[in-house]
């Protein structure tokens, strides 16, 4: 393909995830591999062109384009060698015709900035859509953090956390044989983390209420060393489907994973009231904190969505609350930076449940947040998360 033709087929490559995004559709990454299916003449270098300059334009507006063509011309306006593809030749974009339209605001919505914790200024604003770091986590079920350091000398060890490392961007990853024998698990810093707030150990209950695909269900089964009781439970049928072989890849075949039929859960969890040494709810958010990686999620999200998840988050909180046996820990985490989903539904649940306290969540990494700790992108270097950790009496 021409570089002009490149441009046309981002640009086309944006409409659909824009259409998506607006009706609520499959994920920009779903879109994009939709996408290239069906252009199979598009060769590697092709592809990864077209989805550079894609999710530049993605990064470059926090408000929604009217099209992709909007974007890519406001994009070409401070880029002389992209304006030059606008060339109307085959298979490239059409000329720039004066007065076109054009994409506008900053890289947020401009609604959405009153909505962030008080720590986060401004100046931390570029960090959450700066492209993230490939950071892994030692499982010690296979292996140890210094066994895997050795295997992986490209590694970086991230001190913050006591399995993390850190590996150079573009790594292969998944065709490591680390990877493979299920000695390193790929996983944020910031939800490693999370995973070692539960301080869950073997022996105990242990309930993660909002597992999703698992990651930290895994992460927490290497804490437990392969001992005591870990439940995955969650709403998502197709998600949860996916621990099972991730587990076994992990050596953690004791996980029980748990389908919950929503607005149900009491019933489905019956047996683990007032038992459960930790239960963690990584719950459904705004998802604010990790922008940097899936960027087109500040296009889907809308004040009735946010105050429809924080709703949930309360109801959640309080379902958990009844799981947690006295002396028991409740964690509490969402990948959001904005207060009303972190600090100040944790403050209204202190206030709801007198029978719960705050801990220190004792890690070498975030900034307290009224009961919790917050992590961003800018101080921290991991996804943006707000979490705390709270015991029951």
């Amino acid at each position: 393909m021409t570089p002009a033709a490149r441009v046309q087929a981002a640009i086309e490559l944006l409409d659909a995830i824009i259409i998506a995004t607006r009706d609520k559709g499959a994920s920009a990454d779903r879109v994009a591999a939709a996408f290239f299916a069906a252009r199979r003449y598009a060769g590697s270098k092709d592809r990864r062109a077209i989805r550079d300059l894609a999710w530049r334009a993605i990064r470059a507006f926090g408000e929604r384009p009217e099209n992709g063509r909007s974007a890519m011309v406001a994009l070409a306006d401070v880029d002389v060698e992209l304006a030059a593809l606008f060339d109307g030749l085959a298979y490239g974009p059409a000329a720039i015709a004066a007065g076109e339209l054009r994409a506008q605001g900053g890289v947020l919505p401009e609604w959405v900035k009153p909505l962030f914790s008080e720590l986060v200024v401004e100046g931390e604003f570029p960090a959450l859509l700066e492209r993230a770091p490939l950071d892994v986590r030692a499982n010690r079920l296979v292996a140890t953090h210094e066994e895997v350091a050795n295997e992986l000398p490209e590694a970086i060890k991230l001190s913050e956390s006591r399995d993390g490392l850190r590996l150079p961007t573009g790594y292969a990853v998944e065709a490591s044989p680390c990877y493979q024998s299920g000695a390193i698990e790929v996983q944020d810093l910031g939800s490693q983390l999370i995973a070692e707030v539960c301080k869950a150990d073997a022996g105990m209950t242990v309930l993660d209420l909002c597992a999703g695909a698992g990651g930290k269900t895994l992460a927490l089964a290497s804490h437990m060393a392969g001992q005591g009781r870990l439940i995955a439970a969650d709403t998502n049928r197709d998600r949860l489907q996916q621990l099972p072989p991730r587990a076994m890849r992990a050596k953690a075949e004791f996980i029980e994973t748990c389908l919950l039929n929503p607005g149900k859960e009491i019933a489905a969890l019956a047996d683990l009231s007032d038992a459960c040494d930790v239960v963690l709810i990584d719950a459904p958010c705004s998802g604010s904190g990790t922008w940097r990686r899936n960027p087109e999620t500040r296009w889907r999200l809308d004040q009735r969505d946010l105050q429809r998840l924080v709703s949930e988050q309360a109801r959640l909180l309080d379902l958990a609350s009844g799981l947690v046996k006295p002396g028991g820990h409740l964690v509490y985490a969402v990948c959001s930076l904005f207060a009303c989903e972190g600090r100040n539904q944790i403050d209204a649940f202190l206030a709801r449940h007198p029978d719960f306290g705050a801990d220190r969540a004792d890690i070498a990494a975030g900034r307290a947040d009224g009961a919790g700790i917050l992590l961003t992108p800018a101080h921290d270097g991991s996804d943006g998360f707000y979490l705390a950790r709270l015991h029951k009496l």
